[in-house]
């Protein structure tokens, strides 16, 4: 149900970028997005809501910030939560097969290969690799990756720090609403639009994905938006009115748990249906109450040599 509320007290969870660095917690990631992508975005903003004239240095932080939404969110942490419970033990198998036969082929030819030195991208994969070692000869090889927060926090930092830049390569624009119509926003803001037709989507777009449309309102008139290897509609054009309503209907579609619009708008529950489940909800509070507890505990494991 639409309620007022203050902007401080919605959309947020404790410890959900903490990181273990030298055995203590630190928030170093949050200070990082204040510093890099929100506090640089600001003024660029404040540009855009008031119409203001942009450079080309205020795209590119534009940019920044909406990659910054796309990848930070509780939704993005289950998804890939999802992804690598069905991925990562098969992904890990396929890996190490692979790597003991070249090994086994190479030591046949009495060439065997260094390991490769550590490098700045594999910095921070919570990857444990486990050697047990036979008294009678021989051994077994394992290898474990945390599919966690840790491993959450790396693919944040290499999207942020080197995936990203596809999106400069974009022709980004500012859309406005039609009169009399506001656009909504939600805690997971950022929407990657795969679309054949009104009825056949999905928001598996990726950054560089032809055809992909991404967007994501800067304000209730406001629209930051691309459609990757097209040129954009004009800056400051007003949509039709059919597409802003699917605008606004993806929008709530691609909410996790909240919405957000600047009024009431009768049509959000129409496009997102609102689901009374205490129980389920009890379950997600119980949840996020132990997230920090249960993540320290499994980074501390995994930061204990693995050799043996």
């Amino acid at each position: 149900m639409w309620k007022l509320f203050s902007s401080k007290s919605v959309a947020h969870h404790e410890h959900l970028y903490t990181q273990l660095a030298a055995g203590k917690q630190t928030d170093e990631i949050e200070r990082w997005f204040e510093r890099d992508f929100e506090t640089p975005a600001k003024e660029p903003i404040d540009k855009v809501l008031s119409n203001g004239r942009l450079t080309p240095e205020d795209w590119k932080r534009l940019v920044r910030f909406l990659a910054a939404q796309d990848v930070r969110t509780p939704a993005t942490f289950a998804q890939k939560m999802k992804r690598w419970d069905e991925s990562l033990p098969g992904l890990l198998k396929e890996t190490m097969d692979k790597s003991l036969k070249k090994y086994d082929e190479a030591r046949k030819t009495g060439h065997v290969p260094l390991p490769p030195p550590p490098t700045e991208d594999r910095e921070g994969l919570p990857l444990r690799v486990s050697v047990r070692r036979n008294p009678s000869g021989g051994g077994e090889i394992g290898a474990e990756m945390l599919g966690g927060r840790k491993l959450w926090l790396w693919t944040i930092k290499r999207a942020l720090n080197r995936t990203m830049n596809v999106l400069y390569k974009h022709k980004w624009t500012i859309l406005r609403p039609p009169e009399g119509m506001t656009w909504s926003t939600s805690d997971n803001p950022v929407i990657r639009l795969n679309m054949s037709s009104p009825t056949k989507y999905n928001f598996d777009g990726g950054w560089n994905s032809r055809g992909t449309c991404i967007f994501l309102p800067l304000g209730p008139e406001h629209l930051l938006y691309t459609q990757v290897g097209e040129r954009p509609p004009q800056r400051g054009g007003r949509m039709l009115e059919e597409h802003a309503d699917l605008v606004r209907k993806f929008t709530a579609e691609h909410a996790w748990r909240m919405i957000f619009a600047r009024e009431q708008e009768t049509d959000v529950p129409v496009f997102r249906p609102r689901i009374v489940n205490p129980e389920e909800v009890q379950r997600e509070r119980d949840q996020w109450s132990t997230w920090n507890e249960q993540q320290v505990l499994a980074e501390q494991d995994m930061d204990e040599t693995g050799d043996s």
